[in-house]
Order: C-alpha cells, then sequence, then structure tokens
C-alpha cells in the first residue's frame, strides 16, 4: 500500500553512538497528523520531565507535514520542538519555513529524532538512503550563514542545510537555529543542537513529489485555492502595514531597494518574504519583525531609511540569535541607560548610541561569544535583570517591541481575545494571535481609507470562526472563551499539517458573496491527499487533541493550571498606546462601532472570569485548571490521562 501525503519514516539519530534506525510515520500519524502534533508525542513519550535542556537525554525532534510537498498550498513549515533553556526549562517549539522541511521529505524521512551528544563537533548528510555523520570541528565556531554556505559549496548547491552559530555553541538562550532560505527557529532551541555539538543537518532530495490518493480531486482543490488566494494582495502583508499604522510612517518603512520575492516550497508566494540586497551586496531573507525589529532606532539616529537595520537582521542570523529577543533587550537596555542603571562604560556596549551600526555589532557580538557583559546578557532578560537589581527588574515590564514601551504583537490589551492566548503558551503564540491580529489590520486599513474589510465582514467571519459575532466586538469580554478554543484547536491543526500561518486559514476572501473565507478548504485537501474522509469537525478534533497533549506536556513539567495561566502585571497595570499593525488601537465595537483602545489595559476581573469560562468549554477543573480524566480520553489521550493521574496532575472529573 503507497503512504499517501508522508515519505512513511521518521528518522533516529543517536550523538552519543553514531547508531541511527526509524520508526514508522503510521504510528503517529492518524492521531497526530505531524508537524507540532507528532513532535509533540514523541517528545511526552521520550523526553521525561527531570531532563535538563542541554542533558543528552532531552531530544530535538524535527518533524514536516503531510502537505509537505504538495505545490501551491504553502504547506512546506516544520516544527522543531525541544526542551528549552529557561529557567525552569520546558517544552518549547519553532516553526519554519524556507525548504529544508521539503528536501528531507524527498529524502526520504517525515522527521527526525536527535538524542544524544558527541564528543567533538559534528554534521549529519543525509542522502541517497544513507545517513552519514561528518566531522564538523572546521565548521565550530563559524557563523551560521557561512557554515550553511560551506557545506553547500562541499556538497553542492542543491543540499539544504539547516545549522547553528556561535550562540547556539556558547549556550546563549536566545540561540536560534537557521536554516535554507533564512529561515530561523526561535525558542531557545538552538541550545539544544550546540548542546549536542551538532553543528548542521544537511539533506540531499531524492525525486521530489508527494503521492497523493486523489490527484484530480486536488488539483481542482488547488485551482479553488488560487482563486480564493486572489484576495490577499501580491504584495501580502507587506501592502497592508503601509495603511495600518501612522501614514507618515510609511517611507520609513519600507526601503528603498527592489526587493526579490522568494517563497518557500510549493508556495505562491503571497506574502511579504522577499529578498534584501544592500548596498554591499549582502542578501538575505527581509520579513516581519526580524526585519524591522531595528528598524525605528536606526530612523532615529541616521534619520532616514540605511542598511544598517538589514545588517542588524543578518547578524543575528550570523551569530544565531532570536531577532525578536534581542529587540526586547534593546529595549531594556534603553530604558535602563535612561534611568542611570547601566552606562556604556559599565557594559562594554555603546547604548547611548542605540541604533548605530556600533551599538548593534558590539551588542550581537557580546552577546553570542559571551564577551564581558554580553555572557549576563545571554542568560536572558529576566536572569540579566535580577543580576543587575530592583530598578533594572522594574524595566523589564516597560521595555517593549519596535521602540514603543510595554508594546507586544497584537497584545491583549488591544484584543482581548488574545489574553488566555497570550498566558497559555510557553513562549509567545504568534500563529494563534495572527488569527485575530492580520484581520483587524485589514479593518484598520479600512479606517484610512483602504477598503478592505468592513465591520459587518469582521462579524460574520467571527461567527463563522470564532463562535459568535459578539466575538468580534472587543470592547466586551462576552465570546472570549469561546473564540479562543476555536482558535486554538484550529491553529494546532494549522501547526500539525503544517501549513502556512500567514496563508491560512482563510477567514476572508473577496470571492465569496458574503466575504467570509471557507474553514473547510484544509480537511478536502487533506483527504484529498490521504485518501480518506475528513471531516472540518474532526480536523477541529485533531486540533484540540494535540492542544491537550501540549497542556499535558507543559503541566507535567511544572506548569500548575490556571495558577499559571496568567499575563505580566504590565499587561493589566500599563495602558496600551501603540500597535504596529494598528497605530491607532482602533476596534469594532457594539454593532461594528469604530473604537480606540488606546489608554485601555487587560481587567483582572473579567480576566479571571474569562478562564472560569474557558476551563468549562475545554471540560478541565475550573478551580485549578487542570485536566480532567473524562476529557483527555475522549480526547483520545488514555496513556496521557494515566500519566498525570500517577503523578497527582489531573482534575478530579466534574460532576
Amino acid at each position: 500500500m503507497p503512504t499517501y501525503g508522508y515519505a512513511g519514516k521518521i528518522l533516529q539519530v543517536d550523538l552519543s553512538s553514531r547508531r541511527v534506525s526509524s520508526v514508522s510515520t503510521l504510528d503517529y500519524s492518524d492521531k497526530f497528523l505531524g508537524g507540532r502534533g507528532i513532535a509533540a508525542k514523541i517528545y511526552w513519550d521520550e523526553v521525561a520531565p527531570e531532563a535538563g535542556a542541554t542533558d543528552a537525554a532531552n531530544k530535538l525532534i524535527f518533524v514536516t507535514g503531510p502537505l509537505c510537498g504538495v505545490p501551491a498550498i504553502g504547506g512546506s513549515r516544520w516544527e522543531v520542538v525541544g526542551k528549552g533553556p529557561t529557567a525552569a526549562p520546558h517544552f518549547s517549539y519553532g516553526n519554519l519555513g524556507g525548504r529544508w522541511g521539503a528536501a528531507l521529505k524527498f529524502a526520504g524521512y517525515d522527521g527526525i529524532i536527535v538524542q544524544g551528544k558527541s564528543e567533538k563537533p559534528v554534521y549529519i548528510f543525509i542522502h541517497d538512503d544513507i545517513v552519514e555523520f561528518r566531522d564538523a570541528s572546521g565548521l565550530w565556531g563559524k557563523g551560521a550563514i557561512e557554515a550553511r554556505e560551506a557545506l553547500k559549496g562541499e556538497l553542492g548547491n542543491s543540499v539544504k542545510v539547516v545549522t547553528i552559530g556561535p550562540a547556539a555553541e556558547n549556550m546563549a538562550v536566545m540561540a536560534t537555529l537557521l536554516a535554507e532560505n533564512d529561515a530561523s527557529c526561535s525558542g531557545g532551541l538552538g541550545v539544544v543542537m550546540g548542546s549536542k555539538k551538532l553543528k548542521a543537518i544537511v539533506a540531499k532530495s531524492g525525486q521530489e513529489g508527494v503521492k497523493v490518493a486523489q490527484p484530480e480531486k486536488l488539483r481542482e482543490l488547488i485551482a479553488h485555492y488560487r482563486e480564493l488566494r486572489r484576495c490577499f494582495p501580491s504584495d501580502g502583508w507587506e501592502y497592508l502595514s503601509r495603511w495600518s499604522r501612522d501614514p507618515t510612517m510609511e517611507p520609513r518603512l519600507m526601503p528603498g531597494p527592489e526587493m526579490k520575492k522568494e517563497p518557500c516550497y510549493g508556495c505562491l508566494g503571497r506574502c511579504a518574504r522577499k529578498v534584501y540586497v544592500s548596498s554591499d551586496g549582502k542578501k538575505g531573507k527581509f520579513i516581519c519583525h526580524s526585519a524591522f525589529f531595528y528598524q525605528p532606532w536606526v530612523d532615529k539616529y541616521y534619520g532616514e531609511w540605511d542598511d544598517v537595520a538589514f545588517q542588524a537582521t543578518k547578524l543575528c542570523d550570523t551569530y544565531g540569535l532570536d531577532a525578536v529577543a534581542i529587540d526586547l533587550m534593546i529595549s531594556w537596555l534603553y530604558l535602563c541607560h535612561q534611568a542611570g542603571i547601566l552606562t556604556d562604560e559599565s557594559t562594554g556596549i555603546p547604548i547611548s548610541r542605540l541604533g548605530s551600526a556600533e551599538f548593534i555589532e558590539t551588542l550581537t557580538r557580546k552577546i553570542a561569544l559571551r564577551e564581558g557583559f554580553g555572557d549576563l546578557l545571554a542568560r536572558g532578560i529576566h536572569q540579566a535583570a535580577e543580576t543587575v537589581g530592583p530598578a533594572a527588574r522594574e524595566q523589564v515590564g516597560l521595555a517593549g517591541h519596535l521602540a514603543e514601551p510595554g508594546y507586544h504583537p497584537y497584545g491583549p490589551r488591544l484584543y482581548n481575545t488574545n489574553a488566555l492566548l497570550y498566558a497559555m503558551e510557553p513562549r509567545t503564540p504568534i500563529q494563534q494571535v495572527h488569527e485575530i491580529g492580520l484581520i483587524m489590520a485589514k479593518w484598520s486599513a479600512g479606517t484610512r481609507g483602504l477598503t478592505l474589510i468592513t465591520s459587518d465582514v469582521v462579524r460574520s467571519v467571527a461567527k463563522r470562526f470564532w463562535g459568535s459575532e459578539v466575538a468580534a466586538d472587543f470592547t466586551t469580554w462576552e465570546g472570549k472563551a469561546l473564540a479562543t478554543k476555536m482558535i486554538q484547536d484550529r491553529e494546532f491543526v494549522e501547526a500539525s499539517l503544517i501549513l502556512c500561518n500567514f496563508l491560512w486559514p482563510i477567514t476572508d476572501c473577496d470571492p465569496a458573496p458574503d466575504r467570509v473565507g471557507d474553514p473547510r478548504l484544509e480537511s478536502r485537501i487533506l483527504a484529498a491527499v490521504l485518501g480518506n474522509g475528513v471531516e472540518e469537525e474532526a480536523l477541529y478534533g485533531i486540533g484540540e487533541r494535540v492542544f491537550n497533549l501540549q497542556r499535558a506536556i507543559l503541566v507535567r513539567e511544572g506548569h500548575s493550571g490556571r495558577e499559571s495561566d496568567t499575563l505580566p502585571d504590565h499587561f493589566f497595570d500599563l495602558p496600551v498606546q501603540y500597535d504596529q499593525a494598528n497605530a491607532d488601537c482602533l476596534v469594532p465595537g457594539k454593532g461594528g462601532e469604530i473604537v480606540s483602545r488606546k489608554g485601555a489595559v487587560v481587567d483582572r476581573s473579567e480576566f479571571e472570569k474569562m478562564k472560569d469560562e474557558y476551563y468549562q468549554l475545554r471540560g478541565w477543573d475550573v478551580a485549578t485548571g487542570l485536566q480532567t480524566r473524562e476529557t483527555l480520553e475522549k480526547a483520545g489521550l488514555s496513556d496521557v490521562a494515566q500519566d498525570l493521574d500517577q503523578r497527582g496532575l489531573l482534575a478530579q472529573d466534574n460532576t
């Protein structure tokens, strides 16, 4: 029998013994699909809660999905999972695009499980049904981009590479993995790869293509998808961002040079993913937060667009540093400098020249190589602030992204639906908050004169995708608990299929009579690929299963349920003033009335009431926020329920 949609095998690699083996993807795929789902199941089964992030027992798990390699639909993303290097190490994940995931699948594997530690630097080369361990001593210490290009020079330009930089080798907690097309994995998982002395994994594709059960049906659905995608401007998110923020920022928002689009494997390219070319000839991916994190500071320092903003992104990629974490670190350093807590002299970093090339070059080098004050910063913003002292700790809550004090992308002070999404994840849940944030960016663009979608469309979308029309009224907490659950279940499916978050779900589209998208399309495409009936509700049921599994993992590793489902104090105390995609903080209110949320905070009492309603919807214990045996068994997780029960981490069933 052919294995439709899957390569059929997951590679197991033990770096300590240099042994390789494989397991069948079908052992996991029926219940967990791929991506986050399969990776979380492997993690639950094989990573003990007491294992540390840098222990040999920790595993680094790479998984693609059943839609990886299917043309046009944007399904070739891949997930990396492992125990991250926080103060109390816990489950973490990263979500990447580019072309490495498809190359792995075409090399014969749906995923890789890496365990153990190598005694010396090594890289793995997968080709022609062979898995080789090769010496990487000559690559150790090199930047991620340099190492990637060196491997392509040695093994052929057609190979695809995921690698790490010096930050991961030196255990900086914000270390990333960098893959083909500058796809980056955050969540601190670079530390795990570095601790294993694994410099890179190289995949050489075999014959490209995915076996599909119903090719004619799939072609029809792809044609339908292309038609629906016409509603998304060809310049993608970049186009919307011109209109959704302060118009006076437009010349400084978008750089001058023409940029070439660079879609991920099997994608139409209808997003802002492009390649920037600087005046010195350097090229690289330029999109979203990682592209713009240093730009506001460059703006203030140079007074106009400068390549330094792009160079800052390339420094993060080269050293293997999470640009979003560095962004927040910069804000904290600035606030501490303004308050007289830190100086250029005490840190060895030219904070007074923030925005300059000198500042960002010094900061990234010192963190990645753990030089001087950079050794402290490499432990993360919270540990650094704790060491510096109480005054520095106070500045952490005031720090924000993109040079805006206290700003967090699509934060819950602006969109209250996102409050529990932020509170319940081990890292910023950007894929989940995008479901509200991206459509609201289109809506807010309409308030500036660009007719994209109206309040009526948003209410219709809310009814279909978030459970009720009132979910589109951001002046009330009504309907927000149900919307949270529906978003989580859907986004965990998307992360398991694994589909691009810029393109899926299709919540709104011009061709539809009511402008509302089609949430059934994912299940129809999956059914055509796999050859079995997958209904929309059944697909969401898989998302609910994967979400419950991740929740169980977190609880087993120390998450205390309701008490842990909270937000930092500044969300409750510091009024919102800005949003990158919605500068005036406008939202639809009752009846679609345009309301500004500037000055708003998260209401503590309403937030707790939302949790009550949410836990009831989940079938969890309301008092503790813990899962029940009945709920887990209903989700097909009886083994998980048994484990939690034995550990005393399962609530009594509601009666």
